[in-house]
């Protein structure tokens, strides 16, 4: 019956520690999501600056995860390359070793209680009196903290109980070690958190069922552990989301190899180091110790690689990209930081209005463009795709800002889908009309792509004066082109089939540039609360 007690009350302990993680992490998210961005989108210059920032920001938000997703999502953007992101996921596994000073120094070596349910009552009363905002995503945080430490606690009564009955192999035999190793990766993947994995670590460590040695071992393991995380999320992902993992990859297991071939020496090396430090002795505060140190040195090992790292990542992973109906900024990591996944879907946005845009300029060719069936079988795929992820970040948690662009976004996705639409209907009824080139049709024509060249989303912004000419020289043409047409028809210049059809041509494409221009304005946040540029033409 003891043995059921305290397998519940590690289990418990664990369980407690996790939903505190979550809660600090989501708080912090939906707190500081913009201010996240804005820190690793400055901060990665250099490498040493994208280390301090990679190392600073996990600090912060306690969770490595939450920190790749974000560096993922600003390559996935273009505003990180790959070599400044590596530097980032680098440092995310330094910053990732500051719970384990968080447990050593805070969680071990004070009376839990005094400070854990005071924060859990503060921060439930900060969340009770505004949810929404900004105060209530602080409240969560404070709860976090609090719940996190009380999971220390009864980690830390559980394995005191257990020591006693049961203890691990100290690990200094190579089979010892590596089975110790073993158990380290284990408890990560069953956690899904290396952070929860060190804090049992630590406890039991202190609890008297690990040696020094045998800790550190597990401590290797947990890092390791952490790279399978990275794989699952890379399944399915974009290219540069899959070059990213591989990066995390090969780091923790590069620099678990070393640590392990030099772990006997590196645990005899840091009690001098603790002493020399200041530091109080203890088994803790010296693992804290070690996985700062073998990250440290993993970060060393890497320095002189990464040029030749990200050559080598860069040549790998190329079939997704090449295949244009298949999202290239669309990825699901992304999605539990909503400023992140919003500036995802606006990427894709314009991607998708590139590929109407290019469908429209096809149906104005005389004749239209054959790949036109092709090109909307693509964009029909991307739509979906869009539409899906739109769905998906709907469903998560949000700031004002954010829940205020997700509906513009939506509203862009629409005016494309719209756009494509009329470009098959006006490419099907120019070969109805057969060739009908006269002085007005090749004037509209003309209008038609110098207006499509401005509101090309890929490209820089023109001027929103430029826009508003072009817009009502295009207008004039369409008119000028429609009179001509009704003129030829009435005349008997032009079968009356081939005119209507002549018509629906031109009204088509109008309709389908104007819908361009209006998913341009709606990116750019540029719309009056009136009519939209080109909805005053609808006669």
């Amino acid at each position: 019956m003891s043995w059921l007690y305290t397998g519940g009350g590690l289990a418990g302990g664990v369980g407690l520690f996790l939903l505190g993680m979550w809660m600090m992490t989501e708080g912090l998210k939906l707190s500081a999501g913009p201010q996240l961005e804005q820190m690793l989108a400055r901060a990665t210059r250099s490498r040493a600056r994208g280390l301090a920032a990679g190392v600073l920001v996990t600090a912060i938000v306690q969770s490595s995860s939450a920190v790749t997703v974000a560096t993922i999502g600003f390559v996935n953007a273009g505003l990180l390359n790959l070599s400044q992101a590596l530097w980032v996921l680098f440092g995310t596994n330094v910053g990732t070793s500051m719970t384990g000073w968080l447990v050593a120094v805070v969680g071990l070596k004070f009376k839990i209680e005094a400070l854990a349910l005071p924060l859990v009552g503060l921060g439930m009363l900060l969340r009770m009196g505004g949810e929404a905002g900004r105060r209530g995503a602080l409240g969560m945080v404070l709860a976090g903290f609090g719940v996190l430490f009380i999971g220390i606690a009864t980690l830390q009564s559980g394995f005191a109980g257990l020591a006693a009955d049961f203890q691990i192999p100290a690990g200094v035999g190579p089979l010892h070690t590596l089975m110790l190793v073993g158990i380290g990766v284990a408890l990560t993947v069953l956690m899904q958190s290396s952070s929860a994995a060190l804090a049992v670590v630590l406890t039991a460590a202190q609890g008297g069922m690990l040696s020094l040695h045998g800790a550190a071992a597990v401590v290797i393991g947990s890092n390791i552990g952490t790279t399978v995380t990275a794989l699952i999320a890379a399944i399915g992902a974009t290219p540069n989301a899959r070059r990213a993992a591989a990066a995390h990859v090969l780091f923790n297991a590069i620099t678990g190899v070393v640590a392990l071939l030099l772990l006997p020496w590196l645990v005899e090396a840091l009690g001098a180091l603790a002493d020399a430090s200041g530091l109080a002795r203890g088994i803790a505060t010296e693992l804290a110790l070690f996985h700062t140190t073998f990250n440290l040195l993993g970060v060393l090992l890497m320095w002189p690689l990464a040029e030749r790292l990200t050559r080598f990542l860069e040549r790998r992973f190329r079939t997704q990209e090449e295949d244009e109906a298949r999202p290239r900024y669309l990825d699901a990591n992304v999605l539990s930081v909503p400023t992140l996944a919003l500036g995802a879907l606006d990427r894709e946005l314009r991607r998708l209005g590139a590929l109407a845009l290019r469908m429209i300029e096809g149906s104005i060719r005389q004749p239209p463009a054959p790949t036109l069936d092709r090109e909307r079988q693509t964009a029909d795929r991307l739509q979906q795709a869009i539409a899906e992820f739109i769905v998906q970040v709907n469903r998560k948690g949000m700031s004002q800002t954010s829940a205020r662009r997700l509906p513009e976004l939506l509203r862009v996705a629409r005016y494309y889908e719209a756009a494509a639409e009329q470009a098959m209907q006006a490419a099907a009824a120019a070969r109805q009309a057969g060739s009908t080139g006269t002085v007005a049709s090749d004037g509209f024509r003309q209008r038609a792509l110098v207006l499509l060249s401005l509101i090309d989303p890929t490209r820089a912004p023109a001027p929103l004066v430029d826009i508003e000419s072009e817009l009502a020289t295009f207008e004039a043409c369409y008119q000028s082109l429609k009179a001509d047409l009704l003129e030829a028809g009435a005349q008997g210049r032009l079968p009356v089939i081939q005119m209507e059809a002549s018509l629906q041509a031109a009204s088509a494409i109008r309709r389908a540039v104007q819908q361009g221009n209006k998913a341009l304005q709606r990116l750019a946040g540029q719309l009056p609360e009136g009519p939209i540029l080109g909805d005053e033409h609808q006669a």
